[in-house]
């Protein structure tokens, strides 16, 4: 049974962002009903008042100058764990999203049970929530691709994302990667022998925007389509 959740947030210059996405998982934790969880931004390089909105979202702030996601993840695990020490870390899970993204109530919940079946970690999918400044032919791309009608998925996303912190420190914790550290954490853990679930039910709305903080992540697969269709034929 999962006694404690930890929530990692890692955040660069996303004041704007950045209440909605609390107020989200603030709704998720609530849905959990007694169980504790703990919600952690990384303020990573911010020129803005992320850490005082993030504070005043409810969550504890850590601040680091590293401007590199892995870092961020890894800072803000430490952090949750540091919240968590007194448990087993069998019995404690962290989940991890991104400041432009708004879970569902049920996000915790859901993972939770996961938990509950056997599952050490949990990987779901991502919605785009706006596709504003793309065109229809970039989305039709993305739905062909992403294959988001039915079936299993093997995608990997830092902005769904969930794992047992005994899992998470048997397989090293996050690599402090400008990107790609959710897909090496994955990699890690299935390595590691731990189970992982990739679940698509389980989804985030994410934003499509052009400013993406990680060089090579979702926003770079946004790119590479809008760059395909503008060579497609007309």
């Amino acid at each position: 049974m999962i006694r404690a959740v930890g929530v990692i947030v890692p955040a660069h210059d996303e004041q704007d962002r950045l209440p909605s996405c609390l107020a989200a998982l603030r709704a998720a934790a609530r849905a959990l009903g007694s169980t504790p969880v703990h919600l952690v931004v990384v303020a990573d390089a911010c020129r803005d008042q992320t850490a005082q909105v993030a504070r005043d979202g409810g969550a504890v702030v850590v601040t680091i100058g590293a401007r590199c996601v892995g870092a961020a993840r890894a800072a803000g695990g430490r952090e949750a764990l540091r919240w968590t020490r007194p448990l087993d870390p069998a019995e404690v899970w962290l989940a991890t999203t991104d400041a432009d993204t708004l879970v569902p109530a049920a996000w915790l919940r859901q993972q939770a049970r996961y938990a509950d079946r056997g599952c050490d970690a949990v990987a779901g999918t991502v919605r785009v929530s706006d596709w504003s400044g793309y065109r229809a032919a970039v989305r039709s791309l993305f739905t062909a691709r992403y294959g988001q009608a039915r079936g299993s998925h093997r995608h990997v996303h830092g902005a769904n994302l969930g794992f047992r912190a005994a899992a998470y420190l048997q397989a090293g914790g996050f690599s402090e990667l400008p990107t790609g550290e959710d897909r090496a954490l994955v990699a890690a853990l299935t390595a590691a022998g731990s189970r992982v679930r990739y679940a698509r039910a389980l989804a985030v709305t994410t934003s499509a925007r052009r400013d993406a903080r990680a060089p090579d992540g979702f926003g770079r697969d946004l790119a590479s389509l809008d760059a395909e269709a503008d060579a497609a034929p007309a």
